[in-house]
């Protein structure tokens, strides 16, 4: 595969500055943050996460900052491809199996075999999608994503890039607009700022986004370990790990254990107000702040002697 060319100089990017709503405005849209978390959690799909996968995110990663998309995009779009493909391969997994009888039916290994050719081409389509959620100055055009194909070695059309968005779309019934824990951050981060911390926000929300970075490609063994501690077992039962499946996925959670191992990097002696204030914001324990707090620490910074007082 051909070298895509990294592009010499980005386009800065318009920074998010805090403290510009009120408080009545934040606190909405906090609650309803909140309650998206929830119904998202109880109607979880049993495969959620599953093409959350190292590789498949540094590769969303890299297109967007190939293609200047800002944070809030590259995570989207990683919350957005892994909804899309497991909804996408359920679907056709029933059709193959409705026409097993049928002599014109493809075979399931065959459509595996379909599903792994258009992976790149439906990854390019979820990222152009949530760049134009975001009204970027930069939005994603088909040329972009064809000329990236085309350097990947394929031979798609426009149109098969324009179809390839449609499928997307009207296999998630257009319901695009998916959260990911880069908005609760932000959110919370502007309920700390009005609570009095002395915490420079934009500071946390940098230093916020390398952790989260970091989070999403160790995602594997970080919640592996969280769940080895949680049930005190070195080898889980299947059954535990599919009662743990709404912690991995549970974005308010992440959020609060991301900003706390970012503050504790930034500011210790702060590390404890802060822990404190986010348990009081969100109604998560502090014990499970700390929890996920100190896993991040132990896989991205290699801290692992935390004491919660």
């Amino acid at each position: 595969m051909n070298r895509l060319q990294r592009k010499s100089k980005r386009p800065s990017q318009p920074g998010t500055v805090f403290g510009m709503a009120s408080f009545e405005m934040i606190e909405d849209i906090l609650v309803c943050l909140a309650n998206d978390n929830e119904n998202t959690l109880e109607r979880l799909s049993e495969h959620a996460g599953s093409f959350k996968q190292p590789k498949v995110i540094e590769m969303v990663f890299l297109l967007s900052e190939h293609w200047s998309q800002d944070n809030s995009t590259k995570y989207q779009a990683v919350e957005l491809l892994d909804r899309f493909l497991i909804l996408h391969v359920e679907e056709l997994y029933k059709s193959s199996a409705k026409g097993l009888n049928s002599m014109e039916v493809k075979t399931w290994d065959s459509i595996k075999a379909e599903i792994c050719d258009m992976f790149l081409l439906h990854l390019a389509s979820c990222i152009q999608i949530t760049s134009k959620l975001h009204f970027h100055y930069n939005i994603i055009n088909n040329h972009m994503i064809l000329q990236f194909l085309r350097s990947a070695g394929y031979s798609y059309k426009k149109e098969d890039i324009v179809r390839s968005e449609l499928r997307v779309l009207t296999t998630l019934h257009f319901s695009i607009n998916i959260h990911s824990p880069f908005t609760y951050i932000e959110m919370l981060l502007e309920v700390l700022g009005y609570n009095g911390s002395s915490l420079k926000m934009v500071d946390v929300q940098d230093m916020c986004v390398k952790v989260l970075d970091l989070v999403y490609l160790l995602r594997t063994p970080m919640y592996e370990a969280v769940l080895k501690a949680s049930v005190d077992l070195s080898t889980p039962t299947s059954l535990q790990r599919s009662k743990f499946l709404p912690v991995k996925e549970d974005q308010m959670l992440l959020a609060t254990g991301v900003i706390s191992a970012s503050t504790f990097i930034i500011n210790r002696d702060l590390w404890n107000e802060v822990l404190k204030h986010l348990s009081n914001i969100t109604g998560i324990t502090v014990s499970s702040v700390f929890d996920m707090c100190s896993a991040i620490l132990k896989h991205c910074v290699g801290k692992t002697a935390l004491s919660n007082s």
